[in-house]
């Protein structure tokens, strides 16, 4: 942001030294760029960052001076005289798209004389580097960077029935900018129409079918508020920026637009002439209450380290423009001004009181009082995650959030949306929003493959990005994702693992899965519950193929938020047993349909409190001894007794029980 000294000087009364102004500015948050001499003026350029739009425009940059230095901040009052027939007996404004456009103002000049500006005013507009056009079109210039608030002038007999309607683009709709190059809009664009066409790119830039000329006669004066995300998705399809769509992105102070209306008017009657019609046209919805901020005033050395008086601390935030509710011995209570949209919180406000009292004023040695923190309980779940990993024997990736469509086609354990697409890719191709980090660390595998490294075995725990219904931001769902060298059932226990080292009494349950990218026959999904917690398996040929790997290799993810919700983070010590275990093996004979997860759950159940662990040995077919589409399964169950020694009686009646459950829920018998 270039500033005019000159300017400035209208506004408020500068320091006599030039570098004792840019210095104190560069304290407070506005670094000095750099200073250009133009003819007798001065402009000195000023990085704003993106949370103050307040101070790209004069009138801003001034405020902060005054406070800085205690002066009278002098503003122009914008009173244009209306002499003409009402405006609403000529135009019409409407808006279709409230979602897009909070409020829209129209004032109309008739009998205007278009011509060069003054030189007062070409001289300014030149020391900011902004082109000389003529009177109507550099007054709205001056306006935009006089208070921040981008204006547009139409020529009012160009817009066909005097409306003007805030809408979205229709489908193909194409739009001639003043630059007189030709766009197709994107869909839901949000521009400017007459009762006809659209006329200008709302927030980013006019047409050439209703620019100010020669021969222009009557003048339709906008000042609106567009939706920040709209402006900058329009400038960046379009890649089409402006000076009005850099300041819309970041916001305008939502109470001087008309101000900025006014003015505007004020300085084309006085530069052009004509007659200003009585009224405005005024369209959008109900400006929000500013929230009431409260600032203890203990917080104050607690963040900073120093005492400031409280008077000071008052007269600080009086100046800034905030308006004091309350004030007692502990606190004061402020409502923010309009144009700082920034201040919405407590430090925001302590963080204003260091920069106007001065940064300086704070010793190096400063003592501020450290508040021991909390770890959260994502944070407590995460870590214990990481930790079974690596003593699984993982390595911790990092991969970009971007990747390629096809990836997101391989593999979606999560949604069958279309992914989000962004318009500039992160990298060559890569311009879609991941569904799953499976193929990032399948590529990361394959990377790894060729460099012939001989153990490739990598985790990630990152966000995946889910599209939702309408225009609802994608719904963020951390994840646990791994890829290994290791079989089926080896990732299986990495997977009881995780979930046994964070909520110990849960139970998953493996049934089947359907994914392209997985061998049929071991591939499953992972349930906690009555949710699904992830999938897991391994890649089948064509899988292989498809990521250009020459080993095999076995994935899963899991839901991260699922696991967090059902941990269970308080350790509970339990008393062991201090007698020994007895052990049976169990050789069932199932249909093949049967799965082992209902075989196991069953048997847990029948056992009670008895049984210890359960374990699975092995799978045995033989139509000609079993039958048909008959499987054998045998497996291992320990029992033990917190009370006293199992005799082979009662560990045979605990058995017998679980023979018993299987036949009448799985249908399952004792194989001979």
């Amino acid at each position: 942001m270039i500033v005019s000294t000159n300017w400035l000087s209208e506004y408020v009364d500068l320091p006599k030294s030039l570098d004792e102004l840019t210095e104190r500015l560069t304290l407070t948050g506005l670094n000095l760029e750099g200073v250009e001499t133009v003819g007798d003026d001065t402009g000195v350029d000023l990085e704003v960052t993106s949370n103050r739009p307040d101070c790209l425009g004069h009138v801003g940059v001034a405020r902060e001076i005054a406070v800085l230095w205690e002066k009278e901040l002098k503003i122009p009052t914008a009173k244009p005289q209306a002499a003409g027939q009402p405006v609403s007996a000529l135009a019409l404004v409407a808006i279709e798209a409230p979602q897009l456009c909070s409020r829209y103002t129209a004032r109309v000049i008739k009998g205007v004389k278009i011509g060069p500006s003054p030189e007062w005013l070409a001289n300014r507009l030149r020391t900011l580097g902004i082109a000389v056009i003529n009177n109507v079109v550099d007054a709205t210039n001056y306006v935009m960077m006089e208070c921040g608030q981008p204006l547009h002038a139409f020529d009012f007999a160009k817009l066909n029935g005097g409306a003007i309607i805030v809408r979205e683009s229709q489908p193909g709709e194409k739009f001639t900018a003043i630059n007189h190059q030709e766009y197709e809009l994107p869909a839901g664009t949000c521009v400017i129409a007459d009762a006809k066409r659209a006329v200008a790119l709302a927030g980013v830039m006019g047409g050439a079918d209703s620019e100010v000329s020669d021969a222009t006669v009557d003048l339709l004066i906008e000042s609106a508020d567009f939706d920040c995300m709209s402006v900058r998705s329009t400038a960046r399809a379009l890649n089409l920026h402006s000076p009005s769509s850099y300041r819309f992105e970041r916001g305008v102070d939502p109470e001087g637009i008309d101000w900025a209306s006014r003015r505007c008017c004020e300085l084309i009657l006085e530069l052009a002439g004509g007659q200003l019609c009585d009224g405005v046209l005024d369209e959008g919805s109900e400006r929000p209450a500013r929230p009431e901020i409260k600032l203890r005033f203990e917080q104050l050395p607690r963040v900073l380290g120093i005492e400031v008086p409280k008077p000071a601390v008052r007269k600080i935030l009086t100046d800034l423009g905030c308006e004091e509710t309350h004030e007692c011995d502990h606190c004061v209570k402020v409502i923010p001004p309009s144009w700082r949209a920034d201040l919405t919180r407590e430090i925001d406000l302590i963080e204003e009181v260091a920069r106007i009292h001065g940064y300086e004023q704070i010793p190096e040695d400063a003592g501020v009082r450290m508040a021991a923190s909390t770890r959260t309980r994502s944070d407590r779940v995460l870590e214990k995650v990481r930790g079974v990993m690596v003593a699984a024997g993982l390595n911790e990736a990092l991969t970009l959030s971007a990747v390629e469509a096809s990836w997101c086609d391989a593999f979606r354990p999560w949604t069958n949306a279309e992914p989000l697409a962004a318009s500039t890719p992160v990298l060559r191709g890569a311009n879609c929003l991941r569904q799953s980090l499976v193929p990032s660390l399948l590529t990361a595998r394959r990377h790894n493959e060729k460099l012939s490294n001989p153990e490739i075995e990598l985790f990630e725990i990152a966000k995946v990005y889910l599209p939702q219904s309408g225009d609802e931001l994608p719904a963020e769902r951390r994840v646990l994702s791994a890829t290994s060298g290791r079989g089926f059932f080896e990732a299986k226990g990495v997977v009881e693992s995780v979930v046994a080292a964070v909520a110990p009494a849960a139970r998953i349950a493996i049934e089947p899965a359907e994914l392209p990218l997985l061998d049929p026959a071991r591939q499953a999904t992972v349930r906690l519950g009555d949710a699904v917690l992830g999938v897991l398996g391994e890649l089948s040929e064509s899988g292989r193929e498809q990521f250009e790997l020459r080993g095999p290799a076995t994935v899963f993810e899991l839901d991260l938020e699922l696991l967090i919700e059902a941990a269970e983070l308080r350790p509970i010590a339990q008393p062991l047993s201090p007698y020994p275990p007895v052990s049976r093996d169990l050789n069932i004979v199932v249909d093949e349909a049967v799965r082992w997860s209902a075989v196991e759950e069953t048997a847990r159940t029948a056992g009670g409190e008895l049984v210890e662990s359960i374990a699975y040995q092995e799978t045995y077919r033989d139509e000609q001894r079993l039958g048909v589409g008959k499987k054998s399964l045998l497996f291992g169950v320990q029992l033990r007794s917190a009370a006293g020694t199992l005799t082979s009686e009662q560990a045979d009646a605990v058995r017998d029980r679980i023979v018993v459950a299987l036949g009448k829920s799985v249908g399952g018998a004792l194989r001979a």
